[in-house]
């Protein structure tokens, strides 16, 4: 009897163990050699895109995509046309959702290199106007529609907030939160664990530490945290943002 008992509480052990491992493995599906998905939960999904440079090689590039009732709102563009045409018919295709939206979290050409696709396909995009401004100013694709400070947007019934917060890797970034799933898109205002400084050309250094505190204070339930580049985590990522450009 004790002896079976004993099995039983060993199986229970196992299943539980395997159960948890399950739940920490996230998806990753294989578009092509330039575009990767990661399912993080039922409504939250990564796409990863690649952009080759001069002064860091060839870059991962993050951007969030958010889903309900077939419907999906896009965070960030892959890196070129063809890789986003790729990323809109996966999503038509694998996840049988329409594209409602696509927002860009600042100017740079790693969030809307890939912005001119959408547009074909007459997909209406979203960026602050002071991401608006700059991108004009740099030649790089242009939004088509701003906001000031603060933009809510809808996917099928729930709700993405879009916001400024303050200055850091650019004059504009925005970061996206996902409230019914705790999930916080950063873009390259927040860093991968371990990274370095990365591109400062277009920085507020001075301000960085500032404006991420702010966020973390804004988000204190933040369960997800989603950098521009890089491995995702949980609010370690802000706290090590923060501290890589704190003032000394």
């Amino acid at each position: 009897m004790k002896s079976t008992s004993k099995s039983l509480f060993i199986l229970v052990v196992l299943l539980c163990m395997c159960s948890c491992k399950k739940e920490q493995t996230h998806e990753v599906i294989t578009v092509s050699e330039e575009l990767k998905i990661k399912k993080l939960n039922e409504h939250s999904y990564i796409h990863i895109s690649y952009l080759n440079t001069e002064s860091f090689g060839k870059v991962s590039c993050n951007g969030m995509i958010i889903i309900d009732n077939n419907e999906a709102l896009i965070f960030d563009t892959p890196t070129n046309d063809s890789v986003s045409g790729a990323l809109i018919n996966w999503i038509q295709k694998n996840l049988k959702c329409e594209v409602k939206g696509v927002v860009a979290t600042h100017f740079h050409g790693d969030c809307l290199g890939g912005l001119d696709e959408f547009h074909r396909k007459k997909i209406p995009s979203y960026a602050s106007n002071e991401t608006i401004r700059l991108a004009k100013a740099q030649n790089n694709p242009i939004p088509q529609n701003g906001f000031d400070t603060h933009l809510e947007l809808k996917v099928g019934k729930r709700k993405v907030f879009n916001t400024f917060h303050g200055e850091g890797h650019t004059a504009d970034n925005v970061i996206s939160y996902f409230p019914d799933e705790k999930v916080l898109f950063g873009g390259c205002l927040i860093k991968s664990k371990g990274a370095k400084k990365g591109n400062l050309e277009d920085a507020n250094i001075k301000e960085w530490s500032t404006t991420v505190s702010k966020i973390k204070e804004k988000y204190p339930d933040v369960k997800i945290v989603i950098p521009g580049h890089g491995a995702y985590g949980k609010q370690e990522l802000l706290d090590y943002t923060i501290s890589l450009f704190k003032a000394e």
